[in-house]
Formats: C-alpha cells, sequence, structure tokens
C-alpha cells in the first residue's frame, strides 16, 4: 500500500508539474464551454421552442434554463473522457523516455504499478472536471437556475463516475501507445468523434434507426443521459408546475435523450449506473490484465 502511495503521488505531481499537460487537460473544457455556448446554443433553444405546441409560450427564464442544463451536460459528458485522455499523457511520456522500464525491473508488482497510473489519472481528470462543472454551474446561474441540491450532488456523482469511465478507457487505449505523436493522434480523434458517438454533440434520436441501435450499445450513450437527466431534472419539474401536457414532456424528454430506449424498451436510471460501472469494471481488469501479461513478458 505504501508503494502504491508513492507512486500514486510521484506520478500525479510529474503531470501537475508538466505545464504543457496540465494547461491541455484544464483548457479543454473551457474552450467547450465556449464553442457550445456560441455556436450549439441558439440550436439548442430553437430545436426546443420548435418541438412546443404553437400555443405554449414558456417564460425565457425557462428556455434559458432549458438550453444551459443541455449544454452542460453535453460539455461535462465529453469533457469526462476527453480530459482522462490528457491526463493520461504521462504513461506515454513514461514509455517514450524509458522510465517505464526502470520501473518494471523494480520489485513492484504488475498490478500495482497499474492501479498507481490508473488512480493519479482519475484523480488529476477528476480535479479538472470538477472545476469544469463549477464553470458549468455559474453559467447556468446566469442564464436560468432550476437546479436543487439533489440536482447538483446528483451531477457531481455523474462527473465521478464518468470521470471512472474515461480514465479506465483511455488507459485501455493508451495502453498500447509508446510515442506523443500517437497519443496526440489518438486524442485528436476522441476529441472529434467521442462527442457524437455518445450524443452529446446530436441527440442519437436524431440519427436514422440503425445506427441509433447501434450507439445503444456504446457506454458514453448512458452517461450523456444521466448527465441530460440531472442538469434538466429542474427544468422538467417546472415545465410540470406550468401544466405543460404529460407527452410534450416526454417528447422533449425523447428529442434529447432524457429518455433512451434500447430496442424499444425505455432504460431506467438505475441501469445507465449499472451499464457504466459494470464497463468501467471490465476496462479497468483489461488495462491490469494487459499490464501484467507485458510486465511479466519484460522480465522474462
Amino acid at each position: 500500500m505504501m508503494t502504491l502511495r508513492t507512486l500514486i503521488g510521484r506520478n500525479t505531481r510529474l503531470f501537475f508539474k508538466d505545464k504543457g499537460m496540465f494547461f491541455t487537460a484544464l483548457i479543454t473544457p473551457m474552450i467547450l464551454l465556449v464553442l457550445y455556448a456560441t455556436f450549439l446554443g441558439n440550436v439548442f433553444r430553437d430545436a426546443f421552442l420548435s418541438g412546443l405546441p404553437e400555443d405554449i409560450i414558456l417564460p425565457e427564464k425557462l428556455v434559458g434554463g432549458f438550453v444551459g442544463g443541455q449544454l452542460i451536460s453535453s460539455i461535462l459528458a465529453v469533457s469526462c473522457v476527453t480530459v482522462a485522455f490528457c491526463s493520461n499523457l504521462l504513461v506515454v511520456q513514461d514509455k517514450a523516455n524509458g522510465t517505464i522500464h526502470d520501473l518494471t525491473v523494480s520489485p513492484v508488482s504488475p498490478t500495482t504499478l497499474a492501479l498507481s497510473y490508473y488512480i493519479s489519472t482519475f484523480v488529476t481528470t477528476l480535479l479538472i472536471c470538477l472545476a469544469a462543472a463549477l464553470l458549468c454551474f455559474i453559467y447556468v446561474g446566469f442564464i436560468g437556475w432550476y437546479l436543487s441540491a439533489a440536482d447538483v450532488l446528483l451531477l457531481l456523482l455523474d462527473v465521478v463516475l464518468m470521470s471512472l469511465f474515461g480514465t479506465a478507457f483511455s488507459s485501455a487505449v493508451n495502453f498500447f501507445l509508446s510515442s506523443q505523436g500517437q497519443m496526440s493522434a489518438v486524442g485528436s480523434i476522441v476529441s472529434s468523434c467521442y462527442g457524437f458517438i455518445c450524443g452529446a454533440y446530436m441527440p442519437i434520436s436524431q440519427f436514422s434507426e440503425g445506427l441509433q441501435r447501434v450507439i445503444m450499445f456504446l457506454p458514453g450513450t448512458y452517461g450523456t443521459s444521466l448527465f441530460r437527466n440531472h442538469a434538466l431534472g429542474g427544468v422538467f419539474r417546472e415545465m410540470e408546475a406550468l401544466h405543460l401536457p404529460a407527452e410534450c414532456i416526454d417528447g422533449v424528454k425523447r428529442s434529447i435523450d432524457a429518455s433512451i430506449f434500447f430496442f424499444e424498451r425505455e432504460v431506467s436510471l438505475g441501469t445507465m449506473y449499472l451499464v457504466i460501472t459494470g464497463v468501467t469494471l471490465l476496462l479497468i481488469g483489461i488495462y491490469i490484465a494487459l499490464h501484467t501479461r507485458r510486465y511479466k513478458k519484460t522480465s522474462k
């Protein structure tokens, strides 16, 4: 346990010491917030209003709360994964400069070494994503705050869970990388593609039926839906308080993936948590197994 804590401390210190890695990871959610608010805010607003019956007029604050909730849920869903890839640069650096060979020939078990990378990456990812969540809360506070204390806590829980998933995903992928060039290429691909396949940039309800079914097998979809439900829970409650028709509210939930369906069967929030947790544990197990196998080959 002492060895594990020492390695975690070493990895975390090296990450924050490298200003390039730190600011790259930190600036990602900030850029997303600015880009989303600038370019997607009006798109989300128009899509929301166009989906309502013509005789329904909502308060401007409620419309702002809806747009803000959709924006921050998209940002946090993407950031928890993309930031994890930035935070995981240290693993690739240790391979590139040969440090990993010194660590693997030392009397440190491969499981301990693998866990030290995972935990330190998770810690840095979580800190940055919590800072991003704070910025998101400030943004929503300006345009329309409908979040309850429970909503805020559940959103923070989602950040923790999705940071665990993002770290596990990036660890399993980065295991096969050995240079900064490869890491940059993979990071660019993930940053550009993940938001689409998890439904953050465009709701999966707008995709073709066949593509929707494929996307429903991807765990990121369920993470985005969790963020949607908790970021917009207060907005939906306010819509109910204004006596909007239930079918209208249900239609809005479906259109933004707050309600998602797996082969015509609605997926509950509990099932979403189970899917994300199960996939995260599976990815951690795969990562540790790969690391252990390579360590044994190296020691021979």
